[in-house]
């Protein structure tokens, strides 16, 4: 058995789950034994915040974070900045 933790964070709340799981279990079967209200929406997902697919293998201690969608484009942010806005 491995032990993994599972979070999506909110910029008011984070929710957040730790499971034991399966020697071999990959960043999908993670999302959904933590069943995080919220997850399906998510558009990604890291591992320690490097971008991971769902059939990557996790390991003793990893931290699966669900991504949420961009606010706003970064490209249009930047924009508006460089027209000083």
């Amino acid at each position: 058995m491995i032990e993994v933790e599972v979070l999506l964070a909110w910029p008011q709340h984070v929710l957040s789950r730790r499971l034991q799981l399966e020697e071999g279990a990959t960043v999908a079967d993670a999302i959904a034994a933590a069943a995080l209200e919220g997850s399906d929406t998510c558009p990604a997902v890291a591992v320690h915040g490097v971008l991971a697919r769902p059939q990557q293998v996790l390991l003793e201690g990893d931290r699966v974070e669900l991504l949420r969608p961009l606010q706003a484009d970064p490209k249009d942010n930047r924009r508006r900045r460089a027209l000083g806005g």
